[in-house]
């Protein structure tokens, strides 16, 4: 290559082609200078070819300005000589490799030509000659050294000194009155590129300013545009940064990564504070609650794990990965009630074919350490370009220095891509985002793209479809519907388990024939620990190439979905519309689904509440609500010893008890209306009868206090200190109030530590239990043993209940967390803290109303994962809460003695 001087004094503004994909992979683009090339210098037949001339790392690559022209592409590594064209023309510098890409801007492969080739080129700016020709000197010196780890590190030192010699243009700021937080050096990756540069931060915005201008001098986003950061693995290292200005699309606004973990962290750090005050941190836990609760769709769910476990568009290694979901790929109808339609989901890609497994495992059990089951990974940059060749010609171009694969072996029918994927010796791959999306594009041959022939002569066109199909728009339409079908909504989260959870590592994965690779896990590799730079490269390339497993996200079984009793939705009913359509007409509507309705509608309105009337009635912190099933009578327990009688009509105290000189802990009132029970640190159950006025029984059943007690269908359950929750058989007396109820004990729950609450489901089969220690313990009451035992807050849990629906419990701790359980699998789904204990609470299974230790009413929103509302209450701790079967009137005692009616206003 040679360097002529001449300045031109023409400007004219070409049709870029130009794009980093160009490069080769791990390549840097430096900077560009307008130039000629001239073609058979010195000849008669000389002539100039007007574009711009990129100066890359490891290439020169020239862009004429007219498009009929290639661009032209030459290695440094292959010239046999760089340096200035003298003025008499003697010395010629040569290259013996050349690829022309991109004729008449036509995406095809690249056309390589070869032998001892002379390019001269001209430079508009006649001083910058030296500077190019010793820059292209410094890189063709790197680009020749034998060792690939010699070559990377000397890369680096000379991208690292022009970072060092540049810094942040601040004139680019939106503002004046910006104020700068921090600036460092960072990459902008994008699928098979990065892109160095610096990054700026403001307290309004953030700013990458590339190297080398391109794509365009700046990249801007507005923090307050903001709604999800990410952490990121690039490279296996701990380098990468997310940043998304959307809840749920698939691509990001910007990934960056940096050279320095720390540099990644401080940016992190700012942009996480900035976004506390605007927008709800979301975790995997507090997903799987809205996606549980139907909050989510399956499509997004997924989305969602894909992010949090370092999957990204941006990174093609770790591209998002979604599951086959259909297994039939022939019929002529897609019958979606069929559960032979859908894929075996319990299972990874590579044991669905019991004989391949077969034979896999048998070369698995000769296999010496580290074993692996699978050859090849299930997502791999080849895998996801395999999938995308139509829409994205010039990445799998870029991957595949510059040729298109074998024209059988690309993506030329769903049907045999699935067949190959259960029979293939060494194909296990699952799916993309793609084919549950909306655009059709990567399945239409739109770009006209020339793929090549296949044996039997056909050219390489669009994605054959199967028989059940219309076209593509009809084929996504219904993998979609199959996606959020009842049969895969039942069963995704055995596929959770395989990608994102437990089976994916340890003994679980060898259960579920579902090991790989061991490089292709998350720690797999240190590559600090490897001190030669070449097997460093080496084993960074291998890696990348082959695939990485995502980040594990769960450890525990992953919850199953709460699906609708309706297990399929009438035909007619589009997947978006499914929502809408009602099994039951209008007017027939049953009075429960009124109920439930006004349920619905208060709940949603709970942050409308309004204190309406207070009474103090007691001395002493009121422990104990109970009201009866008309409303009229309202039981109150307190530390002062008594249980009182409140008329709700007259808004007078009518009965004041004592049973002893102890604290009562809680009270209920027995169906009938006509006996409340009392619990009491006296370590008895006290039964008394409204109709006579007197004490009708005492259960001495415990060796401490009795801390709270339940009812359900003649049996009595009684928690206390003595670390016990017993189950009691009571037999009523025939006539109230003249004979004694007859007890016994049917079972003995052991805790560690004392009991402090208990609740029942609704059905009164599960009881929850929480201690002093912070324990919640899930007993199943049918069998009297204990189902999951999960150790939830550091101090005393001071209340716990079951959903409506019995799929969670909610347990509230002095420690001021609100933690959300499955019932199912025992994991511990969600977790929210505020400032302060969280004395008591009511809920519908998405929000919360919550007593505080400062005496606010706190309604938190679970699925936002956010504290909606604070309404003012009382002087001291709210200890108890009661809420009417309509969830349209509520009554709080606390420890200023008072109970406080509320009102639902709306």
């Amino acid at each position: 290559i040679a360097f002529f001087l001449l300045v031109q004094l023409f400007v004219f503004t070409p049709e870029f082609r130009f794009s980093l994909l160009l490069l080769n992979l791990e390549e840097y683009y430096f900077e560009q200078h307008t130039a000629n090339h001239i073609l058979h210098k010195g000849c008669h037949n000389e002539r100039k070819v007007r574009g711009s001339l990129k100066i890359c790392s490891k290439s020169v690559i020239f862009e004429p300005d007219a498009i009929s022209q290639p661009i032209i592409k030459i290695p440094l590594r292959d010239c046999i000589n760089i340096g200035k064209h003298g003025e008499n023309g003697a010395n010629r510098h040569f290259a013996k490799y050349v690829y022309f890409i991109k004729e008449h801007n036509v995406v095809a492969p690249y056309k390589i030509e070869r032998g001892k080739m002379e390019y001269v080129f001209e430079l508009d700016v006649s001083g910058k000659v030296e500077d190019v020709v010793e820059t292209l000197l410094q890189l063709h010196r790197a680009s020749c050294l034998d060792k690939l780890g010699d070559q990377t590190a000397m890369i680096t030192a000379i991208l690292q000194s022009r970072l060092a010699r540049t810094s942040f243009d601040k004139n680019r700021f939106q503002s004046v009155s910006e104020k700068l937080h921090m600036e460092c050096k960072a990459e902008m990756v994008t699928p098979l590129v990065t892109n160095p540069g610096h990054v700026c931060i403001t307290d309004t915005n953030l700013y990458f300013q590339p190297l080398s201008g391109y794509p365009k001098p700046v990249v801007q986003i507005t923090l307050q545009d903001v709604r999800r950061i990410y952490k990121r693995r690039h490279g296996l290292m701990p380098l990468g940064l997310e940043v998304f200005c959307t809840e749920d699309d698939l691509c990001s606004d910007i990934y960056l990564k940096f050279y320095e973990p720390q540099d990644r962290d401080d940016l992190y750090f700012y942009i996480a504070t900035y976004l506390e005050h605007h927008v709800a941190e979301h975790t995997a836990e507090s997903y799987m609650l809205q996606w549980q609760r139907g909050h989510l769709s399956n499509y997004q769910y997924l989305l969602h794990l894909n992010n949090l476990a370092d999957r990204s568009c941006n990174d093609l290694s770790q591209y998002p990965v979604f599951p086959w979901i259909i297994n039939d790929y022939s019929s002529t109808e897609l019958d979606l009630s069929d559960p032979g339609t859908f894929r075996d989901l319990s299972k990874p890609v590579g044991a669905l074919n019991k004989e391949r497994l077969e034979r896999l495992l048998t070369r698995y059990q000769e296999m010496p350490e580290p074993k692996f089951m699978y050859g090849s990974h299930y997502s791999s940059p080849g895998y996801v370009l395999f999938y995308l060749v139509r829409i994205a010609p010039e990445y799998m171009l870029c991957l595949q220095n510059g040729r298109f694969d074998n024209a059988d072996r690309m993506f030329n029918s769903i049907a045999e891509t699935w067949k190959n994927c259960l029979d293939g010796a060494t194909d296990f791959k699952e799916l993309i985002p793609e084919f549950y999306g909306d655009d059709v594009s990567f399945l239409v041959n739109s770009l006209k793209l020339d793929l090549g022939k296949r044996q039997g002569g056909q050219m390489v066109d669009d994605v054959e479809l199967p028989p059940w199909a219309s076209s593509p728009e009809d084929f996504l339409q219904k993998s979609k519907g199959a996606l959020e079908s009842s049969y895969v909504s039942e069963h995704l989260h055995e596929w959770i388990d395989l990608i994102f959870g437990y089976k994916q590592k340890g003994s679980d994965a060898v259960g579920a024939h579902n090991v790989f690779h061991p490089l292709t896990y998350e720690g797999g590799v240190d590559l600090n620990s490897i001190e030669d730079p070449d097997e460093k490269v080496a084993m960074l390339t291998q890696i990348l190439e082959f695939g990485q497993t995502p980040k594990q996200l769960f450890v525990t079984p992953h919850p199953q979905r709460i699906t609708s009793k309706l297990k399929s939705l009438p035909q007619t009913c589009s997947y978006n519309a499914s929502i809408a359509c009602s099994p039951v007409s209008p007017g027939e509507e049953s009075f429960e689904d009124l109920t439930e309705e006004s349920k619905t509608l208060a709940w949603n309105n709970i942050t409308k509440l309004q204190l309406h009337e207070q009474y103090k009635i007691h001395k002493e912190a009121v422990t104990g609500i109970a009201v009866s099933h008309n409303g009229s009578l309202v039981f109150t327990t307190s530390q002062d010893s008594t249980l009182k009688m409140f008329s709700k009509e007259s808004k007078m105290l009518q009965r004041s008890i004592s049973f002893s000189n102890m604290a009562l802990s809680s009270c209920l009132l027995l169906p009938g209306d006509a006996t409340v029970i009392s619990s009491s640190w006296d370590n008895n159950v006290y039964f008394y009868s409204i109709a006579f006025g007197r004490r009708q029984d005492t259960l001495m059943g415990h060796d401490d206090a009795v801390s709270k007690i339940c009812w359900h269908d003649n049996r009595l359950y009684s928690a206390s200190w003595d670390s016990t929750v017993k189950v009691w058989s009571g037999v009523p007396a025939e006539m109230p109030g003249t004979k004694r109820h007859h007890f016994d004990l049917l079972a003995e729950l052991e805790h560690d530590v004392s009991v402090d609450t208990i609740s029942l489901n609704a059905a009164s089969t599960l009881l929850v239990s929480g201690t002093k220690e912070g324990t919640v313990s899930i007993w199943d009451l049918t069998t009297a043993t204990l189902l999951h035992q999960i150790p939830c807050h550091a101090g005393t849990v001071c209340d716990a209940a079951f959903s409506p629906d019995s799929r969670h419990v909610l347990s509230a701790g002095a420690d001021g967390c609100l933690n959300v359980i499955d019932v199912q699998t025992g994991m511990r789904i969600s977790s929210l803290t505020s400032d302060e204990p969280q004395r008591c609470f009511i809920w519908d299974g998405n929000s919360v109303l919550s007593g505080s230790q400062s005496g606010e009413l706190l309604v938190w929103d679970l699925l936002g994962a956010k504290i909606s509302e604070r309404i003012q209450g009382h002087t001291g701790a709210v200890t108890c809460i009661w809420m009417n079967e309509q969830c349209s009137s509520i009554i709080t005692g606390g420890e200023d003695r008072q109970i406080m009616f509320w009102k639902l206003q709306y």
